[in-house]
């Protein structure tokens, strides 16, 4: 067991390595491109929360490689306001059978994986997450990455030296 726990540990550790790296060497959306070559979904963004709309800060797509922003929506109409009310992950496999989304939110979104965004002041700033509008089997083990990769990315993004 103690060998499994270190294994993970030494795995996360390499993963924050590669992330920072993608993050410091190429921007943001490189950084997106890393989180998103990790998971089934078609999506990986960076949301902000702004009263009742969530806007799209940066989004990376892998079947459009040149597009890194979307448009933004009515938070009410997104998982990402779920994340926000709560304080925490949310992982959804399929919407249409997840009892805890199930007719709560109207989206045509249909697999989500989601981490809260945190400002300086541990407020709720937005979320970053992968989403699909297909199915979707998540890895648990990207929750503890987009964790410490949500903390990164709101750094880069508040400093505007760094801001690509």
């Amino acid at each position: 067991m103690t060998n499994t726990v270190d294994e993970n540990n030494a795995s996360l550790q390499r993963e924050i390595g590669e992330f920072t790296d993608a993050l410091e060497q190429q921007g943001v959306h490189a950084a997106l491109q890393y989180l998103n070559s990790r998971t089934p979904h078609r999506y990986t963004g960076i949301f902000r929360f702004d009263d009742d709309i969530l806007r799209n800060e940066v989004l990376f797509d892998r079947y459009e490689l040149t597009l890194t922003k979307g448009a933004d929506a009515p938070l009410e109409a997104t998982y990402c306001s779920l994340v926000g009310q709560q304080q925490a992950p949310l992982e959804i496999n399929d919407a249409t059978t997840d009892a805890r989304v199930k007719g709560i939110i109207n989206t045509p979104v249909v697999s989500y994986c989601g981490v809260l965004i945190r400002d300086d002041n541990g407020r709720a700033f937005g979320s970053l997450c992968h989403y699909d509008m297909q199915r979707c089997q998540e890895r648990i083990t990207d929750l503890p990455l987009l964790e410490v990769a949500s903390k990164l990315l709101y750094q880069h993004l508040s400093n505007p030296a760094q801001r690509q």
